[in-house]
């Protein structure tokens, strides 16, 4: 999220400074018994607390939880104009502010601060207030589309930053592979041609005659033999190590192959959630779904969900019948789960087809 949270909470803090004046007025100058200035303290303080935590807290939950937020900012502050009366209303421009703020729907801040600012001029002609009925609203209107934009503004950078951060790490999972690559059709083709001629020469030793010449040969044909195969093992074995699986990597071929395979594909834009530490436990299990779906499901449609301790494959085919042929792959799977501390579900899918879900 960068420095963008500590900025909202900074100008939050500032703003609750700016009510401190209107609210003493607006409550303790008033002839009212203490009891109703207490509560209307404590709604005032509820709303003030809600302003400055409920828009960054939805800014890591999405959406729906961004809905929730608003709905409790707009009833606590119904609350306050309820308890004090119109005079409240000048809190609207700063609900605007936290509602812009707030992860919403597309459009959705957008007409809830038009529709703010539309009952705040009716309000203000009904009431004959001049100063509500042209200054309020276009408070709320340039108040709220500001920081709408600048939240957007926000949320662009913080998309482009995670996209940034997967084209690195895509890069360098290519880099690493084409080293891997190069070092297994070079190296590897080299130490097994002379695995191979240091065996023949072996061979070609037996038929020499008895000697200590030909015996100190053969013992080091043998040695040159042990030390071939010796590198070609650890040849393969850095291999192995530069071809680590990559959930990132994965993703992008799970992409490639449903399609070519005619199945939708329906995979996660990112997956920074993931940590760095479950990245190749995931991708050996993506890896092994998408290969279940493409052969044996018989499926239209591939849904992939990710979150930072689980991953859901799951499809609208033949349902938990194709996985017998999925049998040893899934006990590996199970196997490398297992050795993470994590868990394997598997059963039917919501699309109607075969499920597969682990979680660590």
């Amino acid at each position: 999220m960068g420095p963008e949270p500590g900025k909202w909470f900074v100008s939050a803090a500032f703003s609750i400074i700016l009510w401190a004046w209107p609210t003493w007025n607006l409550v303790w100058s008033v002839d009212e018994p203490a009891l109703w200035k207490v509560a209307a303290s404590a709604a005032l303080v509820a709303f003030f607390a809600a302003y400055a935590v409920l828009p960054m807290f939805s800014r890591s939950r999405g959406p729906r939880t961004g809905l929730a937020c608003t709905g409790i900012l707009m009833a606590l502050n119904g609350l306050v104009i309820l308890m004090i009366g119109k005079e409240a209303l000048w809190t609207w421009p700063f609900l605007a502010c936290a509602i812009a703020m707030t992860v919403l729907p597309p459009r959705v801040d957008f007409v809830l601060i038009m529709a703010m600012a539309a009952v705040s001029l009716a309000t203000g002609l009904l009431t004959g207030n001049p100063e509500q009925a042209f200054f309020q609203p276009a408070l709320i209107l340039s108040l709220g589309l500001m920081m709408s934009s600048f939240a957007r503004l926000i949320r662009q950078t913080i998309q482009l930053r995670a996209a940034q951060s997967e084209l690195s790490d895509a890069a360098v999972a290519a880099e690493r592979s084409r080293v891997a690559r190069d070092m297994h059709d070079i190296l590897g083709h080299s130490l097994t041609v002379i695995a191979i001629k240091a065996e023949l020469a072996g061979r070609l030793m037996e038929g020499s005659p008895p000697g200590p010449a030909t015996d100190r040969a053969a013992a080091e044909i043998n040695d040159v033999q042990d030390l071939a195969r010796g590198a070609l093992a650890d040849v393969r074995a850095t291999v192995a190590g530069y071809r680590g699986v990559n959930v990132l990597a994965e993703l992008a071929t799970a992409r490639t192959a449903l399609e070519s395979a005619g199945i939708a594909a329906e995979l996660p834009g990112t997956v920074e959630q993931v940590p760095a530490r479950h990245r190749e436990l995931f991708g050996w299990v993506l890896r092994e779904g998408i290969t279940n779906v493409v052969r044996h499901s018989g499926a239209r449609r591939c849904r992939v969900l990710l979150t930072a301790s689980t991953l859901l494959v799951e499809d609208d085919g033949v349902g938990p019948g194709a996985s017998e042929s999925f049998g040893n792959d899934l006990a590996g799977i199970r196997e490398r789960t297992v050795a993470a501390g994590g868990s394997v579900h598997v059963g039917s899918s919501d699309l109607g087809g075969f499920r597969l879900a682990i979680e660590v």
